[in-house]
């Protein structure tokens, strides 16, 4: 199931401030949550971590 599009819009502009895999709302996805770093990956949002 695919996120909503503006919370995907929300994510990708919160996780252009960071260095490292966060949720929407800019709390940083602990790598034991596969579930959460799958959507991150699967919606592109990883695409968007700040170098």
């Amino acid at each position: 199931m695919a996120i909503n599009e503006a919370v995907r819009k929300t994510w990708i502009e919160v996780q252009k401030k960071h260095s490292h895999p966060v949720n929407a709302i800019g709390v940083k996805i602990d790598s034991k949550d596969s579930m959460t770093l799958k959507v991150w990956k699967d919606e592109g949002i990883d695409n968007f971590v700040k170098k």
